[in-house]
């Protein structure tokens, strides 16, 4: 499985942030599966990758705006370069068979809705798991609900995001998806 992640380059984060990213990288090299993320050595982008690196992954693409090149993880087997954080997005979408959110910025919430249009308008079955670390993500979530329930929309699908609050629900709902 492909799993994408999205997440905060910040360096400063609170240990059980980090902790979770940590959980998230090991699961992903024990499984066999494959890492892909915004590929910046840096934050919880760093820290994933670091984890699924020493529990053995084998595949950890990392897909860099060509601006962010010199900030590349070197722990990405595979790098590739996109024109710009649009292009960036479309690449990270095309690769992913499941997408996490882990906490981060604007990026993080742009690539998140960028990804759930992109699975709406396909009619996807891809999933997106979102740790909603400290309820960060509720109001979002809530949101998205209210606009799926709405006359404005045409697809139930974009409340279709799985909220988790910790490591053990987000290792749960990839196991089950896992199985399918």
């Amino acid at each position: 499985m492909n799993i994408v992640v999205y997440c905060s380059a910040n360096n400063v984060l609170p240990r059980d942030i980090t902790d979770i990213a940590a959980t998230l990288g090991r699961w992903i090299g024990e499984g066999g599966h494959s890492l892909i993320y915004g590929g910046v050595n840096a934050g919880l982008m760093h820290i994933t990758a670091q984890a699924a690196h020493n529990a053995g992954c084998k595949s950890i693409m990392g897909i860099v705006p060509e601006f962010f090149a010199h900030r590349a993880d070197p722990l990405c087997t595979e790098l590739m370069l996109a024109h710009d954080l649009n292009d960036r997005k479309s690449k990270l979408i095309a690769h992913g068979d499941v997408f996490v959110i882990l906490p981060g910025g604007l990026g993080t919430i742009d690539e998140w809705i960028s990804t759930l249009s992109t699975l709406v308008v396909e009619g996807s079955n891809r999933h997106i798991i979102v740790v909603n670390y400290n309820d960060m993500y509720s109001a979002l979530s809530k949101q998205l609900v209210n606009t799926a329930q709405s006359q404005f929309s045409r697809s139930p699908l974009i409340s279709s995001s799985i909220l988790v609050n910790n490591a053990q629900e987000l290792i749960s709902q990839l196991n089950k998806i896992n199985k399918l």
